[in-house]
């Protein structure tokens, strides 16, 4: 079962980042102190819920997986193609950095993410020990932040993009994902060739499946084994914060990735 459930707690993982030494989770909305509409383990501190709220989630979520909140490394998410190599971690009382792709190879950092229907995206390289998170909405992935982040390993940690393997997590999926001309526009521009899988009419809409778009991007800077996990956000408001499916009025479900010492 891709799902692992402690008390209230239930978190997304990975078949293809289960190798030892490797702690994960995409975690549910479940298990946490927020009312509604946050309700009830929301991770935006941007969203209007109370702040020891926020913070109270979060400690949830780093014992669940038996990490101290002080590892956190996490970034101010802007729908760009920056990445940042984190070298310690964020002391909590430090500003966050500006970025939507975040790389380690230190095991005393744990890298951390906010999503509400944009795609989470996994990597690990088993070989040098990296792992990253990347944020992808529709301006990261027609700006292609995979690729990006895919790159900034084989640049700054000496990876081998064929060793590389990737989890595309919990978001929005294609048929709740209806797009106006300017997504239209700029998803053609990246991935012209790709229109036929990543584009499809339904009804008077066009919708773009994220999904397959994030696949295409990652295969194309040499990741061979991508995991997709299929699960669309609006469909499944029980587990997960959807902006789209909430009209806006929602929490932001986390996503943790670390490595053991």
């Amino acid at each position: 079962m891709p799902f692992i459930e402690r008390g209230n707690l239930k978190a997304y993982t990975f078949d293809v980042l289960k190798s030892p030494g490797i702690i994960q989770g995409i975690f549910s909305r479940r298990g946490g102190v927020s009312p509604q509409p946050w309700m009830s383990l929301n991770h935006g501190g941007t969203v209007g819920d109370d702040r020891m709220n926020v913070i109270e989630n979060r400690k949830r979520v780093f014992d669940f997986v038996g990490r101290s909140v002080e590892t956190i490394f996490d970034v101010w998410q802007v729908h760009s193609s920056d990445v940042i190599c984190a070298r310690k971690p964020r002391p909590l009382d430090e500003p966050h950095q500006k970025a939507d792709a975040i790389l380690t190879d230190d095991p005393t950092i744990t890298l951390f993410m906010r999503f509400a229907d944009c795609v989470p995206i996994f990597l690990h390289d088993p070989k040098k020990h990296v792992i990253g998170i990347v944020h992808a909405g529709w301006q990261g992935t027609v700006k292609d932040i995979p690729g990006a982040a895919v790159r900034a390993m084989t640049q700054e940690y000496g990876s081998n993009s064929a060793d590389i393997v990737a989890g595309i997590g919990p978001s929005i999926g294609p048929d709740h994902y209806p797009v106006g001309e300017n997504v239209i526009q700029a998803a053609t521009a990246t991935f012209p060739d790709h229109l036929d899988k990543i584009l499809y009419n339904k009804g008077s809409a066009t919708h773009f499946d994220l999904w397959t778009a994030n696949q295409i991007s990652l295969q194309r800077a040499g990741v061979e084994q991508v995991q997709v996990a299929g699960i669309c956000t609006a469909c499944h408001l029980e587990d997960w914060f959807s902006h789209r499916g909430e009209q806006g009025k929602t929490g932001r479900f986390g996503a943790l990735l670390a490595m053991e010492g």
